[in-house]
């Protein structure tokens, strides 16, 4: 079976579930070969789906694409079913689609509470709003309680990652994009993070797209996994079953 098959089959096999986020016939490219070429990806509401494949994949295109960064070549992505190929990057944040690039996202010369309070003003209307989801950031993130005095670039980085990660969630997005967020993390903050997240998606029906070196560690909280290899999915099926299938493993993930 070919790329395209197998990422046509993946698809039809989510395509009864309402989808939050879903990207079809994909095309993107920088100059010359696409690096995206023709994807076709349906997250439902609620669902952590690992984005897993080696370096120069495309899984940050990709990403870069949704979030409105890198205009596509041909081809929709939807959010809840509306198409927002054509809107902005603040657009998509308004509509609830939120990022975390790799590398961080917080403003260092910044407090961790202004860094929090900055990203709570696309969703989060009034003072009283944005204090309470603050609030609740801290409650959930309790290294960055301790330094909400602190400037970003006095931030360990596993708290700086907690602070980009906390900035994302306190907008309450519907979508949660995330790039190599374990990245130079040590496990036990790795653990923490994603045990975030998995809890975000189930208590809150937040979808994520997390794209992340650390396959095990993403498998571990992930419903599916999608493989991506020169910019089409080569896999597309629950994550214990990408974890268990070593033909897959080894031709795509390096293990």
């Amino acid at each position: 079976m070919t790329a395209d098959a197998r990422a046509a089959e993946a698809v039809t096999s989510h395509g009864t579930t309402p989808a939050m986020l879903a990207v079809e016939g994909l095309v993107v490219g920088y100059s010359g070969a696409p690096v995206i070429d023709g994807m076709q990806l349906r997250l439902p509401p609620g669902q952590v789906v690992a984005l897993l494949g080696a370096n120069g994949a495309g899984k940050t295109t990709l990403l870069r694409t949704v979030s409105g960064l890198v205009a596509p070549r041909s081809g929709r992505v939807r959010l809840d079913g509306e198409d927002v190929t054509q809107t902005t990057v603040e657009d998509r944040a308004r509509r609830g689609l939120a990022q975390v690039p790799e590398g961080h996202s917080i403003v260092t010369e910044l407090t961790v509470d202004e860094n929090l309070h900055l990203g709570g003003l696309w969703r989060l209307p009034g003072t009283k709003a944005r204090r309470a989801a603050v609030d609740e950031m801290y409650q959930t993130f309790e290294p960055l309680a301790r330094r909400r005095a602190s400037l970003g670039h006095q931030l360990s980085g596993g708290e700086r990652q907690m602070l980009a990660l906390a900035r994302a969630l306190i907008a309450r997005p519907r979508v949660l994009l995330l790039d190599e967020p374990s990245l130079g993390l040590a496990p036990r903050v790795v653990a923490q993070l994603f045990a975030i997240l998995r809890d975000a998606a189930e208590r809150t029906g937040l979808t994520v797209l997390l794209a992340e070196q650390n396959v095990t560690s993403a498998l571990s909280i992930a419903d599916r996994g999608v493989v991506v290899s020169l910019g089409a999915i080569v896999a597309d099926a629950p994550a214990e079953k990408i974890a268990a299938d070593p033909a897959l493993r080894h031709a795509y993930l390096g293990f």
